[in-house]
């Protein structure tokens, strides 16, 4: 049973989250300026206007939104359809997650949970890649797989299919450990394929999402939920994939993250390597036998025995342990990572993406104040980031930062 003091701030965390403009950012912000989102609830409107990235639309919808909610309420309501939530009040929360500058506000589990690999003990690693695998793609993704798994590793990967599926199953075949990050709610498979995969991730393996119970899939949410799959890891692997796909947006999140980056080399002729070519040339690690991986990954830092508070939690500290390449080299990787497009002198862009368009500045701006700027939902606003980054239209920077160019 949780603490009475975890239990009342989880209220809060549950009722933020039904504030519009209010997202994971912006609420680690709130919570780490007040200490307890319990007082911040509490706190006068220009109080909440000190947060950085709280505007005065936000902070008007705060003050509505406290007349009409009723916290504690709220948490027993939502944990009917709900049972299972972490969030970052709740000790149990995955620790490594809470280095991220946005981790989930409310992150929902099904099936196992490993006490060791939620405080970071039991190492994990990302294997992601392309839905539309290559044989030689698929041949070695199920080779890693299969030698991580008996050396020990947790897999995190994200139950698309293609090389999501190969990972996830190779870990059921041979007894490990595995983690399913979810772009929709918690109860629901996506695609319908991977069902019979799910079921069994339920009995052994662990199933995770942002979103609550029957979420439907969204363009949106995807590439949102690879922030989770990066940020539980101490290392991503990327198998194959074009420059501009969500493989690629993992791994820079990866980096952006202060987590190791490795990719398959692969064939010139073949599109799919693009990306693991371009990440290998700007400085990932390049991934040359199955030896020679585990090599690298024996020097993965564990975490202390401290327990990091989440007003403490803002981004991954660099263990004196870790094989971190050279700065030249990690700045390299991480231009490699952002769209090199320049905006064309005349834009003819869908009214959707123009007005999300038009509310990034030149310089880094954080994901509320677009927003705001926007006037549009938060889903909208990514998903329409998502597809101007893709066009070489915006960049994402580290902290859920944007900018033109």
């Amino acid at each position: 049973m949780q603490a009475k003091t975890a239990v009342n701030e989880r209220a809060y965390w549950v009722a933020w989250m039904q504030i519009a403009g209010v997202g994971p950012t912006l609420l680690l912000r709130i919570a780490r300026e007040f200490g307890s989102l319990a007082v911040a609830w509490q706190a006068s409107e220009s109080d909440l206007l000190q947060v950085e990235g709280l505007g005065l639309m936000t902070a008007d919808a705060i003050a509505q939104a406290r007349h009409q909610l009723d916290p504690a309420a709220l948490l027993q309501a939502h944990e009917r359809d709900n049972p299972n939530l972490w969030t970052p009040a709740d000790p149990d929360y995955p620790r490594l997650l809470l280095e991220i500058p946005d981790p989930p506000p409310l992150l929902y589990y099904r099936g196992v949970v490993d006490a060791a690999e939620i405080r970071g003990e039991r190492p994990a690693i990302a294997i992601v890649g392309t839905r539309t695998p290559s044989d030689y793609g698929r041949r070695w993704a199920r080779r890693l797989a299969k030698t991580l798994v008996q050396a020990g590793f947790t897999l995190v990967s994200g139950l698309a299919d293609g090389i999501d599926t190969e990972i996830h199953t190779v870990c059921l075949e041979s007894g490990g450990r595995t983690i399913a990050v979810m772009g929709t709610g918690w109860n629901r498979v996506y695609p319908r394929s991977n069902l019979a995969i799910a079921k069994r991730i339920d009995q052994t393996g662990l199933i995770l999402s942002e979103y609550p119970k029957d979420t439907p899939p969204d363009r949106a949410h995807f590439p949102r939920r690879n922030r989770i799959i990066a940020g539980l890891c101490r290392a991503t692997i990327v198998i194959e994939g074009k420059r501009e796909s969500g493989a690629m947006i993992t791994a820079r999140l990866s980096n952006d993250y202060n987590r190791e980056v490795y990719a398959l080399p692969g064939s010139l002729d073949n599109e799919l390597s693009e990306g693991c070519l371009d990440l290998i040339y700007h400085g990932a690690q390049i991934i040359l036998s199955e030896a020679h991986l585990l090599e690298w990954l024996s020097g993965l830092p564990h975490l202390d025995a401290a327990t990091p508070s989440v007003h403490r939690a803002n981004g991954s500290q660099q263990s004196k342990n870790s094989k971190r390449p050279a700065d030249a080299v990690k700045a390299g990787l991480a231009r490699s990572l952002a769209p090199s497009a320049s905006p064309p002198p005349s834009l003819d862009l869908p009214p959707d993406l123009d007005c999300v368009f038009q509310a990034v500045a030149l310089e880094p701006t954080p994901l509320d104040p677009i927003v705001q700027r926007a006037n549009v939902s938060t889903n909208e606003v990514l998903s329409a980031l998502v597809q101007l980054e893709l066009m070489g239209l915006v960049t994402q920077l580290p902290g859920m930062r944007y900018q033109r160019g």
